[in-house]
């Protein structure tokens, strides 16, 4: 059973209220409040509040940033909270001691950002300048997200068709059209759909939609899946529009593992075909499709025209780490083209565990009944000790089926 949230983004979707809804459905203040902390910004604040959004009870979540506290990059204080360059935001997220998938699911999220505003913009992603979505309270809602979603133990967020509305919005670039194109940008690279409602409000802000489109990967958006529902919440935006509850409404459960009775995950396969490389080539670029954020990554050997023989390399990623995987494969492959597919995968719940032999700590991972060791430390401990490879692989895995297992 895979433990999921689906977010109803009928009424548009906002950070802010995707941390209220997932904070309203029980995740924990005090997880999210640590989160914060840890990022080390000082002049802020905030409350959880009780409202009503056109008759629905919804948890509002206020921060309020006081500009004053804040001296970034010589930037005017009342400017300085909402520009940011996006490196020094990715920087500020992975420099902060957060547990590991908060810290790299919000860094996924402001790479993604980076990206598509880099496009917008004509700049490279990691020297674009944030605006809006490099405020404090975007940073603090992208983090608190992530670590309600932890708090949790959420693994798959999926989530409806997103509302936005029409007209002109005003931004730090000047009147934007509404959807800015970050929404737009966005929709375009995760397969969002966007559905449009009669109204000037800017329903879908760039950093909600980064949030659920980017976390949820490609194949996420769409009705609510086959779930055994164990919790709802409400989260509510600033403002009370008459005839529609201003809400983002966060459903939690639990989707059925099985191939044949719910969808999997959604991920990429990325694929390009080189006849001119060696087999140490190959073997580096799997290692940095790898270190790029690929799931899993192979060759696979193939004839091409006049009997030449060649190698297919595959890359399996989610949608944050696309374009970080497809330069990887380019560069490294000097390939000519990339092609990509849409598949789902059924990842086996895992747990992280170590054991000890003879001083040496060596990494393993517990899943389904069976135990993998760490093939790196277990080489290192094997030219430590003088033993056989075999011989240390082999007592490491002993060692773990003698150990109790670890807590959930």
């Amino acid at each position: 059973m895979t433990r999921t949230v689906w977010f109803n983004c009928c009424a548009g979707v906002a950070g802010d209220m995707l941390l209220a809804s997932l904070v309203d459905a029980g995740a924990d203040r005090a997880a999210v409040h640590a989160a914060w902390m840890s990022l080390g910004a000082n002049g802020w604040a905030a409350t959880w509040e009780k409202v009503q959004r056109c008759g629905v009870a919804a948890l509002w979540t206020n921060l309020v940033i006081d500009d004053r506290e804040h001296d970034h990059d010589d930037h005017d204080h009342d400017q300085e909270h909402s520009h940011r360059p996006a490196g020094s935001v990715i920087a500020l997220i992975e420099s902060a001691g957060l547990a590991p998938r908060v810290g790299q699911r919000a860094a996924a999220v402001y790479r993604a950002l980076a990206e598509v505003e880099g496009a917008i913009h004509g700049v490279e992603p990691e020297l674009v300048e944030l605006h809006e979505v490099g405020a404090l309270d975007s940073i603090l809602d992208v983090v608190g997200v992530c670590a309600a979603l932890e708090s949790l133990a959420i693994d798959d967020i999926r989530y409806s068709p997103i509302a936005v509305g029409h007209g002109t919005v005003a931004t730090a670039h000047g009147s934007f059209p509404n959807p800015v194109p970050a929404v737009t940008r966005l929709a375009e690279r995760t397969g969002a759909t966007l559905i449009g409602l009669d109204t000037t409000m800017e329903l879908a802000t760039p950093t909600g939609v980064a949030l659920v489109a980017v976390l949820g990967g490609i194949g996420a958006c769409g009705p609510m899946p086959a779930l055994d529902v164990a919790s709802v919440g409400f989260g509510a935006g600033t403002a009370d529009p008459a005839g529609r509850p201003n809400v983002v409404q966060a459903v939690i459960g639990f989707v059925d593992g099985g191939a044949a009775q719910s969808p999997g995950r959604p991920a990429i396969v990325l694929e390009a075909n080189v006849d001119d490389v060696t087999g140490e080539v190959l073997a580096h670029t799997i290692a940095a499709l790898m270190a790029a954020g690929a799931y899993d990554a192979w060759a696979t050997p193939i004839v091409m025209k006049k009997g030449r023989p060649a190698h297919t390399v595959h890359a399996l990623c989610d949608a944050a780490a696309f374009n970080r995987v497809r330069a990887a494969l380019i560069d490294e492959s000097g390939t000519l083209g990339v092609r990509a597919y849409g598949v789902e995968r059924w990842p086996q719940q895992r747990v992280d565990d170590t054991v000890e032999l003879d001083g040496h700590t060596i990494r393993i991972k517990r899943a389904g009944g069976r135990i993998k060791v760490e093939h790196d430390d277990a080489a290192a401990a094997a030219a430590a000790l003088g033993r056989p490879l075999r011989i240390v692989l082999s007592a490491a895995e002993q060692a773990a089926h003698d150990a109790p297992d670890p807590p959930p």
